[in-house]
């Protein structure tokens, strides 16, 4: 999984994007030696010890791992559980359509 959102993190650097991570690993040693040898960049949180239980997955809905949201630039969910390319698509679109609506 994640060779393609390093992809697009370096892909869409200087575009208004941003990949953010919720992990549920218990213990934060070991998170953040995985992050460190996956080479994972962007900002991720803890949802703690608790599973889909935590308090960022219980809030968002979150029934498993991973679960993927594609927000808008207003913070709108606008698709979900899209991966690879289709994720990409989903991105580029909501990308064009801010550009469109600031009129550039």
């Amino acid at each position: 999984m994640y060779p393609h959102e390093r992809s697009l993190v370096k892909k869409l650097k200087n575009k208004p994007f941003t990949l953010v991570g919720v992990n549920s690993d218990p213990d934060l040693l070991y998170l953040h030696e995985r992050m460190k040898a996956e080479n994972i960049t962007w900002p991720s949180f803890t949802n703690g010890p608790y599973g889909t239980s935590g308090p960022i997955a219980a809030r968002w809905g979150v029934r498993g791992w991973p679960t993927i949201y594609i927000l808008d630039h207003k913070g709108v969910i606008r698709f979900k559980n899209l991966r690879g390319k289709r994720m990409e698509e989903a991105v580029e679109k909501l990308l064009e359509e801010m550009a469109e609506k600031q009129g550039n």
